[in-house]
């Protein structure tokens, strides 16, 4: 009996339809970079304080009515608050100045009660000013994108399930189209409510796009250029499309253009449902082997290779499976979540690794969230931020063909942690190292995000493999659902959330000495497999037993 990958071993790995299928289906993620972080520049908050309407003031008390407050070291306009109007003008009518005549600090205050007057240095406009998401109100402005991920994580609950019922390529396109058509709708969204509603939609078609086309890819290539798509042909395509925004966010600064400009691509791409074929795996799956030899024969002609007469005749529509032989007869055990919490040494795994997955993600999307604020050009920080993730997916690349997972895991979280926690020493006037310092966090984290995936899924055996991952992606969307409220700490303490995200990742380092190594050992097939996996029981060992480890591991070559 053959598998897939045999039975379609005459087309080759790397023709004109795979290079078709590879570039078009990277391709696709571009929309995903634009929209996961055009939240950066649509929910910035423009500089701003009470407006203060057409009245009879001098210049003295125009330039004065606006209370003056200490903020981190600095001296700036207050945002929320105003001297109250109604006394103002009776001393600005009896000609005292301000500060001479009158003490300022006994004047009684009172809120924006006439709205803000936002500054166009930067925006023309965003959805804080559009929507006055600031002061009483500001909490909506970070979870607006709490709510877009929300919309992520409800995506992919579904996505996948929804993927295996009506196949790959038409979900692909119908959540590129949601995801279009939501942004574009957007810009007529009359109250911060029906946008919030928008954007979790946006969101849900967002991620099952991304999963879509990462099956669909998967499961069309072959050998090393699936592992070639699969690690940089989806992290570049993101990467790409991160790089773009802040270029397009430039010159587009009222956010319902912006979100006209990011709903084009999509439109763009839809044409391309004629070259993308569906996964010949899920139809023979569905039963479907006619539509799934047209398309091979179809490859084949484009690759101008023979195809075999006796094509999927000796196919095994089984695939592989998780079912055991016992005394001639075929067993199959089915696995819920709930048995990875069962035993101590899954129970352990488990824990560990959502632990590592939360503290990325939450400091993935934290740090890229907060790069508006990092410099007074958000357009170039957006830029840097996107720019350091290209290096950081050719390295990670790097690592799974040639290092140790947990080695590499604990060097990439120890240096975002350790980057992220010298921030806090730097000098005021040393801001490009500070930034310097942040972005070398944030690759880190980036870079161990790209791990994680492939770490993830080498420890645990076939018939939790699946759930083991899905639990650790899910976990890793809480984290980015609770991201955009980390930075709202600096109000209590500047640093604060640098330390936060730092003690993350140090502890998560710390854990994943305790995780079993996997880099080129066989993927576990059975429960009894990983349980027989050796872990780290103690990071400090004699001399003796390392002589021994190192002996051992030489005898391997």
């Amino acid at each position: 009996m053959q598998d897939y990958d045999e039975a379609t071993a005459f087309l080759g790995h790397w023709g004109p339809f795979q290079r078709s299928v590879f570039f078009l289906l990277s391709a696709s993620i571009l929309p995903n970079g634009f929209g996961a972080f055009s939240l950066v520049f649509l929910t910035d908050v423009p500089s701003h304080h009470c407006l203060v309407p057409e009245v009879n003031l001098t210049q003295e008390w125009n330039e004065a009515i606006i209370p003056i407050k200490v903020v981190n070291g600095k001296q700036e306009l207050s945002r929320c608050s105003r001297y109250r109007l109604d006394v103002v003008r009776n001393l600005s009518a009896q000609g005292y100045i301000p500060g001479r005549d009158v003490n300022l600090t006994d004047l009684e205050q009172e809120g924006c009660v006439d709205g803000w007057s936002y500054s166009k240095d930067i925006y023309w406009s965003t959805m804080v000013s559009e929507f006055d998401l600031v002061c009483d109100e500001q909490w909506k402005q970070p979870f607006t994108s709490t709510i877009y991920f929300l919309g992520v994580l409800a995506g992919s609950f579904i996505s996948g399930q929804v993927s295996d019922r009506f196949g790959r390529k038409p979900v692909l396109f119908a959540t590129l189209a949601i995801q279009t058509i939501f942004s574009f709708v957007g810009v007529f969204a009359p109250s911060w409510t029906v946008l919030s509603i928008i954007l979790f939609i946006s969101g849900l078609g967002q991620i099952s796009n991304y999963v879509s086309a990462f099956v669909l890819g998967t499961e069309i290539l072959a050998g090393n250029v699936r592992v070639l798509f699969s690690s940089l042909g989806v992290c570049m395509g993101f990467a790409l499309g991160y790089m773009m925004l802040p270029l397009i966010a430039y010159f587009l600064r009222d956010w319902k253009y912006l979100l006209v400009a990011l709903s084009v691509p999509g439109i763009i791409y839809l044409p391309t449902w004629w070259f993308i074929p569906e996964s010949p795996r899920w139809l023979l799956t569905q039963g479907r082997s006619e539509e799934a030899k047209a398309i091979l024969r179809r490859a084949a002609k484009k690759n101008k290779v023979e195809v075999p007469q006796n094509l999927f005749e000796d196919y095994n529509y089984a695939g592989p499976e998780t079912e055991t032989k016992t005394d001639n007869t075929q067993t199959k055990e089915r696995y819920n979540v709930f048995y990875l919490l069962r035993s101590t040494n899954i129970r352990n795994t488990t824990v560990t690794l959502c632990l590592v997955w939360f503290t990325v993600s939450i400091g993935y999307f934290g740090l890229s969230l907060n790069t508006s604020r990092l410099h007074a050009n958000p357009f170039l920080s957006c830029f840097i931020a996107a720019a350091i993730e290209v290096p950081s997916y050719i390295s990670s690349w790097l690592a799974l063909r040639y290092l140790p997972r947990q080695v590499s895991v604990i060097f990439v979280l120890l240096l975002g942690g350790v980057s992220l926690y010298l921030v806090q020493v730097v000098p005021q006037g040393l801001s490009s190292l500070a930034i310097a310092l942040e972005m070398l966090g944030k690759y880190g984290l980036t870079a161990c995000t790209a791990l994680m995936f492939v770490y993830t899924a080498e420890l645990y055996p076939t018939a939790l493999r699946n759930t083991a991952t899905g639990v650790c992606a899910t976990l890793s969307r809480v984290g980015s659902c609770i991201a955009p409220f980390v930075f709202e700490l600096s109000v209590y303490l500047q640093y604060l959330p640098y330390i936060l995200l730092g003690t993350l990742a140090v502890v998560s380092a710390f854990a994943t000495f305790f995780l079993p190594e996997s880099f080129g050992r066989p993927l576990p097939q059975t429960i009894e497999q990983m349980h027989k996996r050796e872990r780290m029981k103690c990071p400090f060992i004699t001399r003796k037993e390392l002589s021994k480890s190192v002996v051992l591991h030489e005898s391997q070559f």
